[in-house]
């Protein structure tokens, strides 16, 4: 049994009855479920999972000022609860995994995780929070939430980025992409420099999987779990296995390049798909005016986004090459 689902009955059958039982004056008040950090909150949990952080537990969040009130309290009778639970060993804790589970205050558990413990509300502040942290505060589930408050900030991030920010993650990705595997993966092997080769195309995995995560509206998880995460993905999943084959292949291959085209391709018909983009231009970077264009001229602000996306990115390099024209694709220049 996965580790969430092990967390949901064993909530079922002594966390619910502590807390009503002995708190009844604080059930109405009182969230309960497994969000955060851990492979099991995101449903990747196996063997190796459970050396360390891992076994029966669940979390229980309460408002500051609650928590304040009776949270050691609380503390304690969940502390009391059975440490083993369907065959599951007590959970054990690492330093760095303490105060992952049981009795939390709830504006701390997503000021820990954010930085912040309400849904953004400019531009500014959703670019201010990491993906991966995003991810983190929305996985898992929760079991019970009677007042709401809980549900209210985790339903508010997980209705994802405004249009004009995610547009604006896409582009980027998209330029970030094109750079490391369309231009600078052939570019380095050509030089001879097959480490700088190897860093361009691990790049290009990155923005790959980001820009998969992207198209479907889903927070990308802590690195590691990018590539496992896009099995469940609806949109693109093929990407994942074709990722697999690409890092299969020995530096310098000529297939590298010709896998790095088919995803490409697979991307750009995507986009087309929802829209974002169109033409036959086969290089990521050219499409991510299209998809800035079409932000509302409020939001554009002068183009800064686009500006500051090509400096950060690249400087003469990168101008020096989107001069050059050859049908024999941009690697070739």
């Amino acid at each position: 049994m996965k580790g969430l689902e092990t967390a949901k009955q064993y909530y079922e059958i002594y966390g619910r009855q502590m807390i009503r039982g002995q708190f009844p004056e604080r059930a109405d008040q009182t969230a309960a479920g497994l969000v955060g950090y851990g492979s099991e909150c995101l449903g990747f949990d196996d063997e190796i999972s459970t050396d360390h952080d891992y076994g029966p537990s669940f979390c229980i969040w309460l408002p500051r000022e609650l928590y304040q009130q009776c949270g050691k309290e609380m503390q304690a009778a969940y502390d009391a609860l059975p440490k083993e639970f369907m065959g599951c060993s007590a959970r054990v804790e690492e330093e760095q995994g303490k105060g992952r589970v049981g009795v939390l205050c709830l504006e701390d558990f997503y000021l820990e995780i954010l930085g912040t413990d309400r849904v953004p509300e400019t531009e500014a502040e959703w670019f201010s929070l990491s993906e991966a942290s995003l991810s983190t505060a929305t996985n898992g589930a929760v079991f019970e939430d009677p007042c709401g408050k809980f549900t209210r900030i985790r339903e508010g991030l997980l209705s994802y980025y405004p249009q004009e920010v995610w547009r604006k993650k896409l582009a980027e990705s998209l330029a970030r992409a094109a750079q490391a595997g369309q231009y600078n993966y052939a570019r380095a092997m050509k030089r001879g420099e097959r480490i700088a080769a190897e860093i361009a195309l691990t790049e290009f995995v990155k923005e790959t999987m980001q820009i998969v995560y992207l198209l479907n509206k889903k927070y990308a998880p802590f690195y590691k779990w990018m590539h496992k995460g896009m099995k469940k993905l609806m949109v693109l999943p093929e990407i994942g296995d074709i990722l697999n084959a690409l890092v299969d292949f020995p530096n310098g291959d000529e297939r590298i390049p010709q896998t790095i085209e088919m995803i490409v391709a697979l991307i750009i018909a995507e986009m087309k798909k929802q829209g974002l983009t169109s033409g036959e231009d086969n290089y990521l970077d050219h499409h991510t005016d299209k998809i800035l264009k079409s932000i509302p001229e409020k939001e554009k602000k002068d183009d800064s986004f686009k500006t500051a996306l090509v400096n950060e990115l690249v400087s003469l390099e990168w101008e020096a090459f989107d001069k050059v024209h050859n049908e024999g694709g941009r690697a070739d220049c």
